[in-house]
């Protein structure tokens, strides 16, 4: 166990990003499923990709705040598939702008509990995240 007990808010910050990693993970995965036409044959694969790299994170989040002591919400956030490509692609760049601020909030709240390893982790998916949202503001 942790030799400092961590606190509430980094207990929740953590239940936020499982939340909001089970979502994109659902959202990406149905934009690549739903999405039709030429131009889906560009995307398809990315929204795949991203999404089993989302699933991934909320694993690894949900594994570190077991460990922590915390009990790992089920129950993502809300889910929005767009109805265009350029919905799909707009909504997703929004959502990892946001996940981008959470994350970067995360790693403060770790770093000034003495939380290194919560730290670390978070700027592993800060990485990825980034690299999401530069996928879907290049597509």
């Amino acid at each position: 166990m942790a030799s400092k007990k961590p606190s509430a808010e980094l207990l929740d910050l953590l239940n936020q990003a499982i939340a909001r990693e089970i979502q994109v993970s659902v959202q990406y995965m149905w934009q690549h499923v739903l999405w039709k036409g030429v131009k889906g044959y560009a995307v398809k694969d990315a929204f795949r990709k991203t999404a089993i790299a989302e699933m991934k994170h909320a694993e690894a989040i949900a594994e570190r705040l077991n460990y922590l002591g915390g009990i790992p919400t089920t129950k993502p956030t809300p889910i929005f598939l767009g109805a265009t490509l350029q919905q799909m692609l707009e909504t997703d760049k929004k959502d990892e702008e946001s996940a981008i601020t959470m994350y970067k909030k995360i790693i403060e709240v770790a770093r000034n509990q003495g939380d290194e390893t919560t730290e670390s982790l978070f700027k592993q998916i800060l990485s990825d995240e980034e690299e999401h949202y530069d996928l879907f503001t290049s597509l």
